[in-house]
């Protein structure tokens, strides 16, 4: 592809803009100060703006490292928006597939792709995610067998789906947690019922996609085309 034609993708401009972004000398193709728009750009190019990584042309897939105090939305009266961690243009479009309280930690995936995110938010699909989770008291002996039946929560018609527990450190009271369903403070809401309480919860998983962990709380990364693909198996 032409480079006007993959900064106009990319960055949403007409191809005027494009050429004079173009010829100001802040486009580099693989580190290379590049001013002709015809310049071809290979598929595996990294082409920068000002110093910044300007995606592929076409739907983003972005891994976010939330740390504490962020919300999953584009606007709040309060609390930071995750949104301000990212370092990306046309962010209007992009959105959460899958929200994360303003206190818990951990992977959030982020798109544009509308049909892919509705693969991982609605509940007919299943998709697991897992969750490390520290309880302000012990861990029960029959935790395990009643999560896995499921959980009678308030003001829901239906018990929660089976969820599988595994217990990390029994002295530090911190356990993972796979839930196929994303009901509104869903494991917090879960160990409530139990008598516990959640002190922290961080997410490691989303279907088959980790958290990587190179990433620092506030980092992020796009995902390998495996990555992206895994969700649609």
């Amino acid at each position: 592809m032409r480079l006007d034609k993959y900064l106009c993708d990319a960055l949403g401009a007409t191809r005027k803009e494009a050429t004079k972004i173009i010829k100001s000398g802040d486009v580099e193709i693989d580190g290379v100060v590049v001013k002709s728009g015809a310049t071809k750009v290979k598929d595996d190019a990294l082409v920068e703006w000002q110093g910044r990584e300007i995606g592929k042309p076409g739907p983003r897939y972005i891994m976010l490292f939330k740390p504490d105090g962020y919300v999953c939305s584009h606007e709040d009266g309060f609390n930071h928006t995750a949104f301000v961690l990212l370092d990306e243009v046309k962010m209007e479009n992009l959105h959460f597939a899958g929200r994360l309280d303003v206190d818990t930690t951990g992977l959030v995936l982020i798109t544009d792709d509308g049909q892919w995110s509705h693969r991982i938010t609605s509940p007919r699909h299943k998709c697991e995610k897992t969750y490390r989770v520290w309880l302000s008291d012990p861990i029960g002996e029959d935790y395990a067998e009643k999560l896995a039946q499921g959980i009678e929560l308030r003001n829901e018609k239906e018990p929660t789906l089976p969820a599988l527990m595994e217990v990390v450190d029994k002295d530090e009271n911190e356990l993972l947690l796979t839930i196929v369903e994303g009901k509104y403070h869903q494991v917090k809401r879960m160990f409530a019922a139990l008598g516990n309480k959640v002190e922290h919860l961080h997410r490691e998983r989303i279907g088959d996609i980790e958290l990587d962990e190179t990433l620092e709380p506030g980092e992020y990364r796009y995902l390998t085309q495996e990555e992206i693909d895994s969700i649609w198996n």
